[in-house]
């Protein structure tokens, strides 16, 4: 507590000083002074409104642009689910075909697994 204290007490001090020096020096007068202050903050709170409705300006054009292209990006998805679909259909047919031909047997006794991804995450994670 006493580092921080004599901190404090440090810098309050070298402010009070600070500010009756600037006072006791200042080349202007104080209602000069006050005018340029005034007029810094209203330049920067004019920068600070020209920044923000940009960086809104900027958020819309984002937001407008990203639905097309979501848009775009489901609609290709669209397409190469239909064309994988369509592959299907037609290796089914070529499938039926040869079993319908004779030229093709179909295995009885052959067991098809599917992929259980949680199975494989659960024997993964034991590994």
């Amino acid at each position: 507590m006493g580092k921080t204290f004599s901190f404090v007490v440090g810098a309050t001090l070298g402010a009070a000083a600070g500010t009756i020096i600037g006072i006791l020096v200042a080349p202007r007068s104080g209602a000069e002074t006050r005018a340029m202050a005034a007029d810094m903050a209203n330049d920067a709170w004019d920068n600070a409104r020209d920044m923000y409705d940009q960086g809104v300006e900027q958020a819309r054009a984002a937001v407008n642009d990203f639905g097309p292209m979501v848009d775009a990006k489901t609609d290709e998805l669209r397409a190469k689910v239909d064309l994988a679909r369509e592959r299907m259909d037609q290796l089914r047919e070529t499938l039926n075909e040869a079993v319908s031909g004779g030229a093709v047997t179909p295995a009885v006794d052959v067991e098809v697994e599917f992929a259980d991804p949680l199975k494989d995450a659960a024997a993964n994670a034991e590994a």
